[in-house]
């Protein structure tokens, strides 16, 4: 008896910010490489198949892609693409902020005051 079949194995290349297919959201998106191996006796011998893919991290839709252009896409854009500003409703700032915390020109964070007597948790001690 002989035992032989085909395993695949995924490595992400890079995460890149994209705008989706299916969703239409700007979202992380993993570039993916997937190798299909030949085995036998469970044992991967040589590769059989290999694909690339972009999957969005919001929705979760998978897209098969050329070599190149995953090649492409994980070196990262060379300039910001060129088109409209993005659409309202996007991005947001806090009302009565000019900025969210943690960005330039924002006032920078504290922590909240200990309450008062101490409740015996251990970072207020």
């Amino acid at each position: 008896m002989i035992v032989f079949g085909t395993r695949r194995t995924v490595t992400q290349l890079a995460l890149i910010v994209l705008t989706c297919a299916n969703c239409h959201r700007s979202a992380a998106n993993a570039i993916l490489k997937a190798i299909t191996k030949f085995t036998l006796f469970f044992i991967p011998l040589f590769p059989v198949r290999t694909r690339y893919a972009t999957q969005c991290t919001a929705c979760g839709f998978l897209m098969w892609i050329e070599k190149e252009q995953a090649e492409q896409l994980a070196q990262g854009p060379a300039a910001p693409p060129a088109g409209p500003p993005p659409m309202p409703g996007q991005y947001q700032p806090f009302p009565n902020q000019s900025a969210a915390p943690g960005m330039p020109g924002a006032a920078p964070w504290s922590a909240p005051p200990p309450p008062p007597g101490g409740n015996g948790h251990a970072r207020y001690n």
